[in-house]
């Protein structure tokens, strides 16, 4: 048998090379597997990781959406009220701005060095981690950029390395979505500064009282070391370790070349001075109302030094009234229409009524409206201040008004009609112009009387038988300081003031010359001399349940009320003596004085005048005694002085009701009068009447004999 040999190369191989061609081959196919499947699942994890980004993005409404605490402070800045955030944290953001350069610098030597250059994560701060954690064999840095603390206080979760793998992704998406400075801001108004303080200015205010652009160099430093241990290094409580760390930030800050090593070291040997913990300004009527006005807060327009006397001059006035009585006022800024002062009660503290606001609280002003019946008249023409009215007995379906002495003045000018508020002339002017009229007046010049209200008080209007509130009432009558022109108030400064006429400029002039202080003297001012130009009113309801004050000087309205909220009437509940003393003391106090009289206002025109009212276009008539005569005093009266006995006797169309000073006479046949001056006056049943005046003198006289016709 002959063998055929195969040529080189040609034949089979052998076992052992047939097995290591198959392993090679299989090793490539391995390998080329593995770099599919790794390039696979790299692009899967990047289609993931896209997906991902889109599918979730950064939870903006988180970061937009920080809880803030409302804060009403006064216009200095003081805190009047502080209410938590919805999230149980004290938080006022600020704009970056408003944040303060040394806060800035402290903050990002003592987190985030690198900030302003990296994307969201800081390369060289992940390699030290990982370096000091691996060599100490523990974590002891983190590496987080500022980018990711915010991310993780949006979301938060266990420190593991997965969340810290998430905090990455979410400070990558953030730094896509938001620029620099606004994610710095974000943290600045986020990060925790010790307790329940979140944000550098609720925690300035806190631990230093100050706003955050105000902190000096140690004082940011120590605040920009706390939100690496909130509560561990509280200055309060661990004031060594907060000092340490303050230190360690300041070092830091030289290091970057914030400040110089000179600046360093004097920041480090500054000693901690921690704001006193002291009470909170207690305004809280006004707090109340501004956040009721604002729900934000802010700063009000409250003036804290015409606070202050406002409340010194009502708790002096408090001492000298009855127990129980509260007191409420109003100051209002005139040219601004805002108010600058304000105490709802006296006592607020008490127990069953310190809770109401008594500025607010719906109450009778008793006299104070009678200014605007004769604005309405002078307004329309109708009368001026020279004008004559008419003070007499009336009678108005049963009703007969009477003033608050029980007696009656007679003819008067309207001027002396309105500052002895005299109640029949004010009547018989809202009557002859029209209740419509003088409603429409009230209510251009702010006073929130319904047309209903005032069709049932009717005439009452002028004697205050409509409820308003103090802060109403008082801003009417800066209506008449600002020249007629009513704008709305309010407890925050407003770019532009809405401004209405309510009554011309020479009407508010002359009602405001007719009540100013040069032509009477203000309770509790009897004695003074130069006493600065106001002009007022007041007011005291049915039963004496309340008593006003209200004025302005051109520069402030006042207004004051005293009484009980309940309701409880008191013969101390009078204006001129209960409300007039605090508002002549606020006047005349340097915070609130005027800069002087104001010009002497022009006369008004009458070219419509009111018609004569029916008492007077009656013939009513009273034949003797004759009007202006004297008689002698002869014979004495038991338990009187010398009198002289007078026989009365009216005769007439009709019966008629007897007067003598004013008080009714039961029996007019017989008088006894004594030594003095009298005034003798009968009203016929339909409310006309006729009235003279006459004199008792000692000696030798005749008989008086007194006859009435119509």
């Amino acid at each position: 048998m002959t063998c055929t040999a195969k040529p080189d190369g040609g034949g089979t191989h052998g076992p052992l090379e047939r097995t290591h061609g198959w392993t090679r081959q299989r090793v490539k196919r391995l390998v080329r597997r593995g770099v599919i499947a790794a390039g696979l699942s790299a692009a899967a994890a990047v289609a993931a990781c896209a997906v991902a980004w889109h599918a979730w993005p950064f939870p903006m409404d988180r970061l937009n959406d920080l809880p803030a605490s409302v804060v009403i402070t006064d216009a200095s800045g003081q805190e009047m009220l502080k209410v938590v955030g919805r999230d149980e944290q004290w938080r006022e953001p600020v704009d970056l701005d408003a944040a303060g350069s040394w806060m800035i610098a402290a903050t990002l030597a003592a987190e985030d060095q690198r900030y302003w250059s990296h994307g969201g994560l800081d390369a060289a701060a992940v390699a030290r981690a990982c370096w000091q954690n691996l060599s100490s064999g523990r974590v002891v840095s983190g590496a987080s950029t500022i980018s990711m603390q915010v991310a993780r206080m949006c979301e938060p979760r266990p420190r593991t390395l997965v969340a810290k793998f998430v905090q990455a992704a979410r400070a990558l998406q953030l730094e896509q979505a938001l620029d620099k400075r606004t994610i710095l801001e974000r943290y600045l108004n986020m990060a925790p500064y010790g307790g329940n303080y979140r944000g550098i200015q609720a925690a300035a205010r806190h631990w230093f009282a100050k706003r955050a652009c105000d902190l000096t160099l140690a004082e940011a430093a120590l605040m920009a070391g706390l939100p690496k241990s909130p509560e561990r290094l509280r200055p309060d409580r661990n004031p060594d370790r907060a000092i340490a760390r303050r230190n360690w930030v300041l070092g830091r800050m030289a290091a970057c070349g914030s400040i110089t090593r000179a600046q360093c070291d004097a920041a480090c040997a500054e000693p901690v001075r921690l704001a006193p913990v002291s009470p909170r300004r207690e305004i809280p009527h006004a707090a109340w109302l501004a956040l009721c006005e604002r729900s934000g807060g802010g700063a009000t327009t409250i003036e804290p030094r015409v606070q202050q006397q406002l409340e010194r001059s009502i708790e002096r006035q408090s001492r000298s009234l009855p127990e129980g009585t509260q007191l409420a006022g109003v100051v209002i800024d005139i040219e601004r229409a805002c108010v600058v002062a304000m105490v709802g009660a006296s006592d607020p503290q008490e127990s069953a009524q310190g809770a109401v606001n008594g500025a607010l609280a719906r109450r009778s002003p008793g006299s104070a409206l009678k200014p605007f019946i004769y604005a309405a008249a002078f307004e329309a023409g109708r009368l001026n201040p020279q004008a004559l009215v008419e003070d007499v007995p009336i009678n108005r379906a049963g009703w007969t008004p009477e003033n608050f002495g029980h007696g009656y003045a007679g003819r008067v000018t309207v001027a002396e009609a309105l500052q002895r508020s005299l109640n029949v002339p004010a009547i018989l002017v809202a009557e002859g112009v029209g209740t419509q009229p003088v409603a429409e007046l009230l209510r251009r010049s702010g006073l929130d009387i319904s047309q209903a209200a005032a069709r049932r008080a009717g005439l009452g209007l002028a004697v205050g038988t409509v409820e308003v509130s103090l802060l109403e009432l008082t801003n009417a009558y800066a209506t008449l300081g600002r020249g007629g022109l009513h704008a709305p108030v309010s407890l925050f400064d407003r770019a532009v003031v809405e401004r209405d006429r309510a009554m011309s400029p020479k009407v508010a002039a002359a009602v405001s010359e007719v009540l100013s202080c040069r032509h009477r003297v203000p309770s509790g001012l009897e004695a003074a001399a130069d006493t600065p130009w106001f002009c007022w009113k007041t007011g005291t309801s049915s039963g004496r349940r309340d008593a006003v004050a209200i004025g302005h000087n051109g520069r402030y309205a006042v207004g004051i009320w005293a009484g009980a909220f309940s309701g409880k009437g008191r013969l101390a509940y009078v204006g001129a003596q209960a409300a007039e003393p605090v508002l002549a003391e606020m006047f005349v106090s340097s915070v609130c004085a005027a800069a002087g009289d104001p010009p002497t206002p022009a006369a008004l025109a009458i070219t419509n005048p009111l018609p004569p009212p029916a008492e007077q276009a009656q013939t009513m008539r009273i034949l003797s005694p004759a009007n202006g005569a004297v008689f002698i005093a002869t014979a004495p009266i038991q338990g009187g002085d010398e009198a002289l006995a007078a026989v009365v006797a009216a005769r007439g169309s009709c019966d008629g009701t007897w007067f003598l000073n004013g008080r009714r006479i039961d029996d007019a046949s017989r008088l006894c009068c004594e030594v003095g001056a009298y005034e003798l006056r009968c009203v016929a049943p339909d409310g006309s009447s006729h009235s003279v005046k006459f004199k008792v003198r000692r000696g030798a006289a005749p008989r008086l004999g007194v006859r009435a016709a119509r």
